[in-house]
C-alpha cells in the first residue's frame, strides 16, 4: 500500500468510516467524505474543492458505491430506507421474515466515525 492510502487507512486504523468492518489491506476504497459530485462525461467535479487528501476516509466497497455521491445525511437517510424497500421489493426478504428469520429494528442511522474518531472528514 503506498503511502498516501496508508495515511487513509490509518484514520480509522483500517475500518470503514461508515459501517466500521475491518477493511483488508486491498479493496477497500477512499471515499470523498463531502462529495465532490463528478461528471464523467466531461472529466469535470462540481465541487473540486473538496478533493483534497483531508476530505478522504477509508470505506469498504460497499458503503462507498451506496454513498456515491451523496452526502452524510443523504446517505444516512438512504440507509434508514433499506427496510422499506427490503420489505416492498424483495420476496424472499419477506418471507425470511415471516419464518422469523429477521427481525427489524428501528433505530437511528449511527455512522461508525461519529462514535470513534467524533469529528467529520
Amino acid at each position: 500500500m503506498n503511502r498516501a492510502r496508508r495515511d487513509i487507512w490509518n484514520k480509522s486504523a483500517g475500518r470503514c468510516w461508515y459501517c466500521g468492518i475491518a477493511l483488508s489491506d486491498k479493496g477497500w476504497h477512499a471515499d470523498h467524505f463531502n462529495p465532490i459530485r463528478r461528471n464523467w462525461w466531461e472529466n469535470t467535479s462540481l465541487k473540486p474543492e473538496n478533493d483534497t487528501k483531508d476530505n478522504l476516509v477509508p470505506t469498504c466497497a460497499s458503503c462507498n458505491i451506496q454513498k456515491g455521491s451523496l452526502s452524510v445525511e443523504q446517505f444516512r437517510q438512504k440507509v434508514q430506507g433499506f427496510i422499506n424497500s427490503l420489505n416492498q421489493y424483495h420476496t424472499q426478504y419477506s418471507v425470511a421474515k415471516r419464518y422469523g428469520l429477521i427481525q427489524e429494528v428501528e433505530k437511528p442511522i449511527r455512522f461508525w466515525f461519529e462514535d470513534n474518531i467524533g469529528h467529520t472528514g
